[in-house]
């Protein structure tokens, strides 16, 4: 044997030796992601420059920094984003995401114009399970492009939203929908709560879908079937999604007919008694905040959707004050809103709370960004599980483009997430550890074969409607 070929042979001997050694002193995670900024909404709200996140199965297994990261583990896939921020998956607290096919076929009206005399009208000719099938289908491609990875849904055919939410691979808050009159789903409150137990049994443990009932609201549900949703809520421990104080004209009905706000009305009626998230809250009083507190209410605020109709501007700053849950939502997009952006959601919500307080320290980035996340999670009732990058949470995480002509210069993180990205820079999306959107491409859904559905129930729509 020669010097050199004996040289080679102990280079190799130590290469066999140390790499294993190497190899056993890192754990061995499903996925790396790292990016220029890791913005983790924990309980130290960490930013963290060059983070990384790694993720095994379904969980975070560590946050830090990337260096760090890379010492500790290895990893079967890596993204690496150098011109991105890592931010928790957004979470839509209240949506309605089958109407996307109607997306404004009644705009620039009242409340209940839109609702009695178009909306109510165009779902008795048109919604059917189909319909909902490919609603949901574009609401959950339109949510995940934009950086969605948890959603509060309120319908009809809840089954099929479920259905089409785990074949997307979103986490949805999915509520079958109660209501006083004949739905396009159920003909009476009685079926409609027998499908919703249906529903409770399916999706008892699902890893994605919660089920709850949704009473759609105290002005169109009689109050036996109110009391009835909470005892079946709370039977099986599965939460109740309501309408509440959304308009001056619901307050005043209530107060007319009862005596009582509609917070109030709940409340003496024991619906709160229980999981709930209870959407809008825009007329309430300060005695109604109190008996939400109280009962760990979650909120969702709607900024777009109560401009739109003119519904009022919710008083979000003192509802936080108080302590209550209170994220952020997007509603439908048939006309209280036209679409499912929750960066443009973020930047109406501080805006609104500044101009309508005079106040230009009124809802700033950092408690916007909290409201689209953990505090989002929080009202809820699932801020254990996601909102935040932390350590055996669920893996929901997004990248986000820094680099484009609108994302430059960069001086605060949570600035530039609220008042200057959009949801166009989200590139990637993973949800419970499993990536549903890379470089802006759906994994998890045709998109082709959405859009060309929509297209096809844009002309069926207007037909039914008699539109030109």
């Amino acid at each position: 044997m020669t010097g050199r070929s004996c040289k080679l042979c102990w280079l190799l001997l130590l290469f066999v030796i140390r790499a294993p050694a190497q190899a056993q002193g890192q754990t061995q995670v499903d996925a790396i992601w790292s990016a220029r900024w890791v913005v983790t909404m924990d309980p130290r709200r960490r930013v963290i420059e060059n983070g990384a996140v790694a993720v095994s199965g379904d969980h975070i297994v560590d946050v830090g920094a990337r260096a760090d990261i890379d010492r500790r583990y290895r990893a079967a896939q890596r993204l690496d984003r150098p011109d991105a921020m890592l931010t928790p998956g957004l979470i839509n607290t209240h949506t309605h995401a089958a109407m996307s096919l109607f997306r404004g076929i009644a705009d620039d009206m009242n409340f209940q114009d839109w609702l009695r005399k178009f909306i109510f009208p165009a779902e008795a000719k048109n919604v059917d399970r189909e319909f909902v099938r490919w609603g949901t289908r574009l609401a959950a491609l339109e949510m995940a492009l934009s950086g969605t990875t948890t959603y509060v849904d309120m319908y009809y055919f809840e089954d099929t939203v479920a259905e089409v939410t785990k074949q997307a691979g979103l986490r949805g808050v999915l509520g079958q929908t109660v209501i006083g009159f004949p739905a396009p789903d159920f003909k009476t409150p009685r079926a409609s709560l027998a499908a919703t137990e249906q529903l409770f049994k399916q999706y008892a443990n699902d890893p994605l879908i919660v089920p709850a009932v949704a009473p759609h609201a105290i002005y169109t549900v009689p109050d036996d079937v109110l009391r009835a949703t909470r005892a079946l809520a709370n039977r099986y421990q599965k939460p109740l999604v309501i309408h509440l104080s959304e308009t001056k004209t619901e307050n005043d009905e209530a107060l007319a007919k009862r005596k009582l706000t509609p917070a109030a009305a709940l409340e003496s009626l024991g619906v709160l008694t229980g999981w709930t998230v209870a959407a809008h809250g825009v007329w309430l009083s300060d005695a109604d905040m109190s008996v939400l507190k109280r009962r760990d209410t979650g909120l969702a605020h709607n900024p777009s959707s109560n401009m739109k109709l003119a519904s009022g501007v919710a008083p979000v700053g003192k509802i936080l004050s108080l302590g209550i849950a209170m994220g952020l939502g997007t509603d439908g997009v048939a006309g209280s809103n036209n679409d499912h952006n929750m960066f443009e959601e973020m930047d109406l919500a501080a805006k609104l709370q500044k101009v309508t307080t005079g106040n230009p320290r009124a809802l700033p980035a950092s408690q916007v960004l909290e409201m689209a996340t953990i505090t989002g999670a929080r009202a809820l009732h699932m801020d254990q599980l996601i909102g935040s990058l932390e350590k055996n949470k669920r893996a929901d995480m997004i990248a986000v483009n820094i680099a484009a002509p609108h994302a430059v210069p960069m001086y605060n993180v949570y600035s530039q997430l609220v008042y200057a990205l959009k949801g166009s820079d989200v590139t990637d999306v993973m949800v419970n550890g499993r990536t549903i959107v890379r470089d802006r491409r759906m994994l998890t859904l045709d998109a082709g074969a959405v859009l060309a559905k929509a297209a096809e129930y844009r002309e069926r729509i207007k037909k039914s409607l008699g539109m030109q």
